[in-house]
């Protein structure tokens, strides 16, 4: 991960974050909630959750609010991002911790579940398959690690109708062109691969089943 651009371009955004991604995800609703949903421990049960490249806490909420007893620990590189995190689960400090950290680093601790939205795509494919291998490190025997992340297409000719596709339903959302420009500027770090080399990152790490459960 190139740390300090990446902290830099997202310390920048933040205060107008979560509002820009609903527009800057068209499938905004179906995307966290397909991520919130697939966790698979019983809703009465207390486990631990590791969010990588938290951000302001929206994918941790989610799951928070299906999982009254689960506590959880929230990794950003961006200071200020985990502030806001901070301030959407104030009153909560007993289930809810924050670290500061360039997560791709090395990955302490031991946790029933990992998840990650929109972040692992900011390292280069080396990266992605050893953090794969970390978070298989850190997790129980009956552990989950569930990445919600934009992927490249297979070939050139999808990754560009993938792009024309997004950059039409964005504008379409009404979105500035002031927070237009930001966003492209920020996808200048984004390190995407494909979704056929994660999946078998996935594999190599050591996770047994392995699919990807929602596409747009």
């Amino acid at each position: 991960m190139q740390s300090d651009s990446v902290k830099e371009l997202f310390d920048r955004s933040v205060e107008r974050y979560d509002e820009n991604r609903r527009q800057l995800i068209p499938c905004f609703e179906e995307f966290y909630r397909t991520a919130a949903e697939l966790v698979s421990f019983r809703a009465d049960q207390a486990f631990s959750v590791l969010d990588l490249g938290a951000g302001t806490g929206l994918l941790s909420m989610l799951i928070s609010e299906r999982f009254p007893r689960a506590c959880f620990t929230l990794v950003d590189i961006s200071g200020d991002m985990l502030m806001k995190a901070r301030e959407r689960f104030a009153g909560q400090s007993s289930r809810f911790s924050f670290l500061v950290k360039d997560y791709s680093a090395e990955l302490q601790g031991s946790f029933d579940l990992v998840v990650s939205a929109l972040s692992i795509h900011h390292l280069e494919d080396e990266r992605k398959a050893e953090l794969f291998r970390s978070v298989y490190s850190v997790l129980g025997p009956e552990g989950m690690f569930i990445n919600a992340d934009q992927v490249k297409g297979a070939t050139e000719p999808i990754d560009r109708i993938y792009r024309e596709t997004w950059v039409r339903q964005v504008q379409e959302s009404g979105i500035s062109e002031a927070d237009f420009a930001a966003a492209e500027e920020r996808m200048k770090a984004d390190r995407m691969g494909t979704l056929e080399d994660q999946l078998g990152f996935l594999r190599e790490a050591g996770f047994r089943e392995v699919n990807c459960w929602y596409q747009n």
